[in-house]
């Protein structure tokens, strides 16, 4: 799948079967069809050995918690390392502004507004190198509550109280459009008194308001009725940085020789069909990167047996 192909399917577009393979592709899909004793024997191995130490999603929950934390004591001592919110903030003299707020902010204004334009280059460099989608499970704190609130859910699907529900895709593509135009049309940032992300932050540092109740019915929704509907089929903040983080050389790499093809990254994947290249027969490579939808969130990673997923950096690994 090519980049093109990609950002498609981050717009909404299905995942294509594909039809053209490498040689080496073909060579380990034919290993595996041909030994298929062998495969399975090696795949039971790898589930009896797997170590279930959650090391990515420890690592990455403590960043997310450090990040907003930082933002709360910096304005409770009064320190001033880290002002403001994630929509925008100053870190020890560096303007950084969320680009879907400074996006929303000038689409309202009708114009470019130089300021802000500086601030989100900063973010812009930043995002492009770490891979845009990062910042959703690294940084925005109502993916970290929503991924509390997830394990709710899925025991209570697990008794059979309650079913997921799915949406379309495209529907966050749609909602992307329908906030730039709405503030466009009225010169109002309506996405930023919606969005649970600017909502959570500002409470974390300047103390509760009404608007969590907005936030809790949010859980409640996802909880009963569709599993992270709000990052699956709303949020614009995933598809502006998913788009910034189309070119970072940072992502999770596909490794095809190392999969047993069970499906448990799929599971517990926010965003699954950027693993469809993990299905038996999909890949067409022996090593085939993520798509910028990822969010680099390292739950795959954790949950795979055999190291068939792991950190990449674009051009880096073949040197070393």
């Amino acid at each position: 799948m090519g980049a093109i192909d990609r950002i498609k399917v981050m717009l909404g577009a299905d995942p294509q079967k594909p039809t053209e393979f490498t040689p080496e592709a073909k060579q380990i899909h034919a290993m595996k069809r041909m030994n298929k004793a062998d495969f399975e024997a090696m795949k039971q191995h790898a589930r009896e050995h797997q170590l279930s130490d959650h090391k990515w999603r420890n690592r990455r929950w403590a960043v997310l918690l450090f990040t907003n934390l930082l933002f709360t004591f910096s304005f409770w001592l009064d320190i001033q390392m880290l002002e403001g919110a994630l929509t925008a903030s100053r870190f020890v003299g560096f303007h950084l502004i969320d680009l879907n707020s400074a996006l929303q902010v000038m689409l309202a204004h009708k114009h470019i507004i130089v300021n802000l334009f500086i601030g989100t280059a900063t973010v812009f460099v930043l995002w492009a190198a770490l891979g845009g989608r990062s910042f959703c499970s690294w940084v925005c704190p109502y993916h970290l509550v929503a991924e509390w609130f997830e394990w709710l859910h899925l025991k209570l699907v697990e008794k059979k109280l309650v079913s997921d529900h799915e949406f379309h895709r495209g529907t966050r593509t749609v909602c992307w459009v329908l906030f730039s135009l709405m503030a466009l049309v009225s010169g109002y940032t309506v996405f930023e008194t919606l969005s649970p992300t600017g909502i959570l932050s500002r409470a974390l540092i300047y103390g509760p308001s009404l608007a969590l109740g907005w936030v809790f019915l949010l859980l409640v929704f996802e909880v009963v009725y569709s599993r992270r509907a709000w990052c699956r089929y709303v949020c614009p903040i995933g598809l502006t940085y998913g788009m910034v983080g189309a070119v970072s050389p940072l992502r999770v790499e596909y490794r095809l020789e190392n999969c047993f093809h069970e499906g448990d990254c799929r599971k517990v994947c926010l965003v699954p069909h950027v693993l469809d290249v993990v299905i038996k027969g999909r890949a067409t490579d022996k090593h085939v990167p993520i798509g910028p939808d990822c969010t680099r969130c390292g739950l795959c990673i954790d949950v795979c047996p055999s190291g068939a997923l792991h950190y990449d950096i674009k051009g880096l690994s073949k040197l070393l």
